[in-house]
């Protein structure tokens, strides 16, 4: 039997066995593959079986772009002459993208060529005898369920962005249906996959981690992807579904799919041990010279500090990190403060002003951090010397992060500029905007560099989850208790009575402060978007320059050009045009 195409870059590009990358240079290239000329071992089993994992890690830079670019809290603005880009960053901080822009079909293009691998290798997995590779039929579920959990969680993510889609679960791309289905199809595909698949995972082992198992879905994981869609049933097919997002929250929470445990410390599930933190459902896993695409230099978290801060983080291993994304501001140029619901989330973060993630970033050395934001002035010391970050466009004055964007160059802080423009099109400089180090970022001498794994599900999660359904039900002091579990540790335990929710405190939980307390838990993390469109503010709300929308039609993505011209039985979603 000969296989696709496809299949020979899904067997030859690269290979993941267990959530560990490897490379094997002296690989021999056929132009066809036989299946049974393939699969020899059990080890060729293992890599066609995490082959589409290794792929779903590369994909989180797409969503991540398409996640933040457009929502409150993120902006990419032009720094001088940075980031003109043919003003893509503009349409997605206004939500003018059009059908011609490229990276508005990246997530398409990713989370489809992720089902197609694994629609390859479950075909595969069929017609095999697993007594040949040394496995049981037992051994082979647990693969079948590995893929069905992947396959769940790419359609997840396009249900979510593009709610219009063909549903396709097998290899043969004849077999398939070209045209898209309703969504509750997709829907209801997600859901029996993720309940089927469970039976044959493993509960999480232990209670240091997921450990060695890094990388593998567990059925708290594939629990946690049903509370995902249960949660945003309501905005994806118009059903409400709150109960049984409760139901498989409190399930996580009670220990029934292994144990699960809150850290006590805010950056633990980001930092280079994050293998054994508790907190982590599922992640990817990440080591310097293997794979570490939330680290290297794509557009993530690499591309969230100040352009060529290096010699700041003592890194010398990557390529120098870029500006790209800062937070959006809460001031204008003059420093007034906007007076928007949403966006402006270093006043957020300050409402709360002893939240220990507003200290400014620095390395404690040992592989240890304090902090996450980077603002003011940034210095390090080289040579004996304390030296600051200087301007990449303009390198005769020190950089000055400021809660604010617009044309300040080389004026001293407090200074007011006689340039009162302030939004996308204009742009910035260098000192526009506050930074932000989600993931350590430790020296190149220290064990912990570029270590951290990639979380995609932690248990803070589902706590904010189970919060939104008992607080939507009307229960605002269950919804507060639930929070103050992960919020507690934010704030010095002296502080809790004023910082904390009802009833462990005085502050008020309400429908836009739960969407903030949303945004602060979860900045940067891919999710924005998302819980922007579920309260309905995506489209309808204003921060910064970006207003009101006619209509609720950017809620959801176009379908790209060319992805429609390459297949005539797909339709537009509503509000862009077709290509007919």
């Amino acid at each position: 039997m000969i296989i696709s195409k496809i299949k020979q870059l899904v067997l030859i590009v690269g290979t993941l066995a267990l959530g560990v990358a490897c490379t094997d240079l002296e690989e021999e290239i056929y132009s066809t593959i036989e299946k049974n000329n393939y699969y020899k071992t059990k080890r060729d089993v293992l890599n066609a079986v995490y082959r589409p994992m290794e792929h779903g890690y590369w994909s989180i830079i797409p969503r991540f772009e398409s996640q933040e670019s457009p929502s409150d809290q993120l902006i990419t603005p032009p720094r001088d002459s940075w980031y003109i880009d043919g003003s893509i960053w503009r349409r997605f901080h206004y939500h003018t993208w059009t059908i011609e822009d490229d990276r508005i079909g990246r997530e398409w293009d990713a989370c489809f060529q992720g089902i197609a691998q694994v629609n390859i290798v479950l075909d595969d997995l069929a017609d095999l005898d697993p007594a040949k590779f040394s496995s049981t039929s037992e051994d082979f579920e647990y693969f079948k369920s590995q893929l069905r959990i992947t396959r769940a969680w790419f359609y997840i993510r396009l249900l979510d962005a593009y709610r219009n889609l063909p549903l396709t679960i097998y290899g043969d791309a004849e077999k398939n249906d070209r045209a898209q289905v309703p969504p509750k199809t997709i829907f209801d595909f997600i859901e029996s996959e993720l309940k089927e698949a469970l039976s044959g995972l493993h509960p999480k082992n232990g209670t240091s981690g997921n450990g060695i198992n890094q990388g593998q879905w567990t059925q708290g994981a594939a629990a946690a992807l049903l509370v995902r869609a249960y949660l945003n049933a309501q905005k994806w097919i118009g059903e409400d579904k709150y109960d049984e997002c409760a139901v498989y929250a409190q399930k996580i929470i009670d220990g029934d799919y292994g144990f699960y445990a809150l850290d006590s410390r805010w950056d633990a599930p980001f930092d280079w041990d994050n293998d054994k933190s508790n907190e982590v459902i599922f992640a990817f896993p990440s080591k310097y010279g293997r794979t570490h695409w939330h680290y290297n230099s794509a557009d993530m978290y690499w591309r969230t500090v100040p352009a060529r801060a290096n010699p700041f983080f003592k890194v010398n291993r990557l390529p120098l990190t870029n500006c790209k994304y800062a937070m959006s501001p809460s001031m204008d140029v003059d420093g007034t403060p906007y007076n928007h619901e949403l966006g402006g989330f270093v006043a957020k973060f300050k409402k709360y002003p002893e939240d220990y993630r507003l200290i400014k970033y620095k390395n404690l050395g040992n592989n240890k951090r304090e902090g996450m934001f980077m603002f003011g002035y940034i210095e390090y010391e080289e040579s004996g010397q304390t030296k600051r970050l200087k301007s990449a466009t303009m390198q005769d004055h020190d950089i000055y992060l400021r809660d604010q964007v617009g044309k300040f160059h080389n004026a001293a802080p407090g200074t007011i500029i006689a340039n009162k423009e302030s939004n996308m099109i204009t742009g910035g400089d260098m000192n526009s905007g506050w930074h932000f180090a989600k993931y350590p970022i430790y020296p190149d001498t220290e064990s912990g560099s570029l270590e951290s794994d990639f979380v995609e599900i932690r248990l803070a999660e589902i706590y904010y989850s189970l919060a939104e359904v008992k607080f939507r039900r009307g229960d605002k002091q269950g919804a507060g208790k639930l929070l103050n579990n992960v919020r507690k540790r934010n704030y010095p335990t002296s502080t809790h009575t004023q910082y904390l929710y009802a009833p462990d405190g005085i502050a008020e939980l309400t429908e836009a402060e739960l969407l903030d307390e949303w945004g602060r838990e979860f900045l940067a993390e891919s999710r924005r978007r998302t819980d922007l469109c579920r309260w309905n503010k995506f489209s309808s709300g204003r921060w910064w320059d970006k207003e009101p929308e006619a209509d609720n039609h950017t809620e959801i993505y176009p379908i790209h050009r060319e992805t429609l011209s390459v297949n005539p039985a797909l339709d537009q979603n509503p509000g862009y045009p077709g290509v007919r």
